[in-house]
């Protein structure tokens, strides 16, 4: 082909009654997909005579014609010597790839939300995972993975340090954020994102107005005060002088159970457990089990926690201050739902170790007690995955008074 004829061909392929041409064909072979033919239209006539003149058709097409891509094809390289993609890159612009990007989009998103099911966090406590879910089917913030994943991420840091230390929300946020204190503020995405999962978490409906945020930010130790949230225990007795230390030994050597405030946990001062051997402390939903204990062994009652219900900032921090001073920590609670849901919680905060809250556990006391009221809302529980299957099959919830005689007849082997 002469430089001249290539000349005259491509003036052929620039002739602005083509551009309709070239911009359907750049789209169509952008489709990431395979062509095999090419629909045009409408056309005017001389967007038609333009067609038919490259085509080296001998009447004019049709005001919306279709051709196969060969057709084309043939037709430009005869011309040029190019083929037609290199021809519309010249054209038109680049390629694109709609189908590849399509399903490199998709495996983004995949791949978030699997990462969130996945996270340390969702499987420690398997209540999170319908909120994992929830999350997934909101969908992706403004369509993109990495601001999704960069949000989830904020929520789920936050969720680790939960429950607070007593805290205002703003300051809360700064030390959990990296400095942004209004990061949690009232109408936030973030703020939305944890509320909904502590409403998950707590098994309450989501938050309708700014008390019931409140609230929940509340009960999560977030704006706790030093003295409303408070731990309670028995028949600890460290030593030290400092007021924590002073406070519990003095209550356990009475046979009564001390109440020790958030501000007492928060600064024990000297507070030292005895180390032969290392102290095992026993921890339990309910305050029936810490009066019973203390009814029966009184003054001698092993060391035994209750976090009466969902463990706030103080029986948190109490037990990692437990834990870091040497003592094996150990919990039951509740074979229901939300006992479930806050032995997860608790053993995901803590160093805690589960106390007869196996499946075989659960059936021995369902044996004994096979007509209890529903379980509620069952999610997994971590360090037995039988165990809900086993609550599930028997539809029975099984509370901690009911098996008080085994777990004071364990206290009582403790003290042998």
């Amino acid at each position: 082909m002469t430089h001249a004829e290539t000349d005259l061909g491509e003036h052929t392929l620039r002739r602005p009654e083509l551009r309709p041409l070239w911009h359907t064909v750049h789209d169509r072979l952008s489709s990431g997909r395979p062509v095999t033919r090419i629909r045009l239209g409408p056309l005017d006539e001389a967007e038609r005579e333009a067609l038919a003149d490259l085509l080296g058709l001998d009447r004019l097409p049709a005001p919306r014609p279709s051709f196969p891509l060969a057709q084309l094809e043939e037709a430009v390289t005869e011309l040029t010597g190019r083929t037609v993609r290199e021809t519309v890159t010249e054209l038109v612009g680049p390629l694109g790839d709609r189908a590849g990007e399509r399903r490199r989009q998709e495996r983004e998103r995949a791949g978030v939300w699997a990462w969130l099911a996945g996270h340390d966090t969702v499987r420690a406590q398997p209540a999170l995972a319908a909120w994992a879910s929830s999350c997934r089917a909101v969908g992706l913030v403004g369509g993109s993975p990495d601001r999704t994943r960069a949000q989830l991420t904020d929520a789920l840091t936050v969720l680790a340090e939960l429950p607070a230390q007593a805290e205002p929300l703003p300051v809360f946020a700064a030390r959990v954020l990296n400095g942004h204190a209004h990061a949690l503020d009232d109408g936030t995405a973030l703020s939305t994102l944890v509320l909904r999962a502590l409403a998950t978490l707590y098994d309450t409906a989501p938050p309708q107005s700014a008390a019931d945020r409140r609230a929940l930010w509340t009960r999560a130790g977030v704006a706790d005060d030093d003295l409303s949230a408070t731990v309670v225990v028995g028949g600890l007795h460290p030593a030290g002088d400092g007021t924590l230390a002073r406070v519990a030994r003095v209550c356990a050597q009475a046979g009564q159970a001390a109440s020790l405030t958030l501000a007492q946990v928060r600064a024990p001062g000297e507070f030292v457990l005895a180390t032969e051997p290392a102290p095992v402390v026993h921890a339990v939903e309910n305050p029936s089990i810490l009066a019973l204990a203390l009814r029966r062994f009184g003054r001698d009652c092993p060391p035994l926690v209750c976090t009466s219900g969902w463990p706030n900032s103080a029986s948190i921090r109490l037990l990692r201050l437990l834990a870091d001073r040497g003592a094996t920590l150990r919990y039951h609670g509740d074979f229901d739902g939300e006992g479930i849901r806050i032995a997860a919680y608790l053993l995901d905060k803590t160093q805690a170790r589960p106390w007869r809250m196996t499946a075989a556990d659960y059936r021995a006391a369902v044996a004994r007690a096979p007509h209890g009221p529903g379980p509620g809302r069952l999610t997994d529980a971590p360090w037995d995955l039988e165990l809900t299957r086993a609550m599930t099959d028997h539809g029975t919830a099984v509370v901690e008074e009911l098996v008080a005689d085994i777990l004071l007849a364990d206290l009582a082997d403790t003290m042998r």
